[in-house]
């Protein structure tokens, strides 16, 4: 079966024939075979499209129905390698004197290499590792405080009962953004901006000419990482429960700077650009310094989708805990509470103090919420690397405890294939 990722690469190719046919005409008409080509691509062109929205819904769905991100390598064999590398073998296989054998971490690491086309500075880490399940065990032994003989009863140290920092949650891949790995260069997606038009005419009437109109979406590298440091314990005790701390640490870093990125990134200071800053995309303003949010306004911002004729795919609300809270203090004409499930017309939500809660509007300073809602899946999301993990044991401070610091980088961008597919709310004062 034809691929989405064929079907686009298809379209990219009738696009750039039928720019050529016409550029070679120049200002002159089409000759009678140029005409009949374009004619043709025109034609393959359109039933083109149909194809790639079934395609499109399809992969939508199945998405969603089996829980896994758009990716992989498209090699079984290779992508089940991928999920076995150990994080914590790879970052102590990089410290001197530890003599951890990572040697099939190596050797993964070269081939995720090979495959970018490009050298990685540390050692290239399969985004896999931070998608699968990590298996919680849990100690039941406990010791009698300061009670007879207590002193005589050593405390156990519950490392794989690691107390997390609160962190966000994170929605934006569950909402069904498009993954598009294993890039190399700048992407340009073409997109077809305007089709052609059709009207009713007399007979021995001629019927307008119309022209059809190209844009494209561009993804173009920017790059995001954190730098920590790790004991010299921890690396040298490499068990599951260390290494699955390492690893949803890094993983929750990284995917909270890119979902805030994907929702209210400014497209400055080497940000990508998010969906509240996109031009373009629908907007309902509750008042000049900015309102409680009601009924009528989510009617309103679903109508804004619908009106431009994007209402197919993952459609859901995104907002925070605040509209949330809002939301459900809401009560209808008999004094009942409204229920998020009227409020939001049955439609899917996830709430995230991702979606900012410190907007402006008029004299309302700092202090209003985003409500957004649109078709997640044309939302796009650019990897052009897996992570990149280099390891320093000779940064000063760290040396001095015999520790090691580590950087974990990542290459992403986000763009919006319709920016007509989402609309907002960002003035909602809770």
């Amino acid at each position: 079966m034809t691929t989405l990722r064929q079907l686009l690469e298809r379209r990219g190719a009738i696009a750039a024939e039928m720019r050529q046919i016409n550029d070679a005409a120049g200002d002159a008409d089409l000759s009678p075979e140029q005409a009949a080509r374009f004619d043709e691509l025109k034609t393959e062109l359109g039933s083109l499209e149909q194809r790639i929205a079934r395609q499109s819904a399809l992969e939508d769905a199945e998405r969603r129905m089996q829980g896994q991100p758009l990716g992989g390598t498209g090699d079984r064999n290779l992508d089940r390698e991928l999920r076995s590398f150990s994080l914590v073998r790879a970052l102590a296989s990089q410290v001197p004197g530890l003599d951890v054998d990572a040697g099939r971490e190596r050797e993964l690491s070269q081939e995720i290499a090979r495959r970018a086309g490009r050298p990685f500075q540390g050692m290239a880490v399969p985004m896999a590792i931070f998608h699968q399940p990590v298996e919680q065990r849990v100690l039941t032994t406990a010791a009698p405080a300061q009670g007879p003989g207590g002193n005589l009863v050593a405390t156990d140290h519950l490392g794989n009962q690691f107390i997390d920092i609160l962190r966000k949650a994170l929605i934006v891949r569950r909402l069904g953004a498009r993954t598009l790995s294993g890039l190399t260069g700048n992407v340009d997606i073409p997109r077809l901006k305007a089709s052609a038009t059709a009207g009713w005419v007399a007979e021995n009437a001629a019927l307008s000419s119309s022209d059809h109109q190209f844009d494209k979406v561009s993804l173009t590298p920017k790059h995001a990482g954190c730098l920590t440091e790790l004991s010299r314990n921890m690396l040298q005790q490499a068990s599951p429960d260390v290494e699955s701390l390492v690893r949803a640490d890094f993983a929750a870093v990284l995917a909270e700077t890119l979902d805030a990125a994907a929702i209210a990134g400014t497209g400055t200071s080497n940000q990508p650009l998010g969906i509240l800053n996109t031009s373009g995309i629908g907007d309902v303003a509750l008042g000049a310094n900015g309102d409680a949010l009601d009924y009528d306004a989510v009617v309103d911002l679903m109508a804004k989708v619908a009106d431009a004729d994007a209402e197919m795919g993952s459609l859901a609300f995104a907002t925070n805990t605040k509209v949330r809270a809002a939301a459900m203090k809401m009560m209808a004409a008999d004094a009942r509470p409204l229920g998020l499930d009227t409020l939001f017309q049955g439609m899917p939500r996830v709430f995230s103090n991702v979606v900012p809660s410190n907007l402006t509007k008029g004299t309302s300073s700092g202090v209003c919420s985003a409500l957004i809602y649109g078709n997640w899946s044309d939302l796009l999301i650019g990897l052009w690397s897996e992570l990149d993990i280099l390891v320093n044991p000779f940064e000063t401070t760290a040396y001095s405890k015999g520790n090691v610091q580590v950087r974990a980088m990542m290459t992403v961008d986000i763009s919006v294939r319709h920016p007509e597919s989402f609309a907002a709310i960002q003035d909602i004062v809770t």
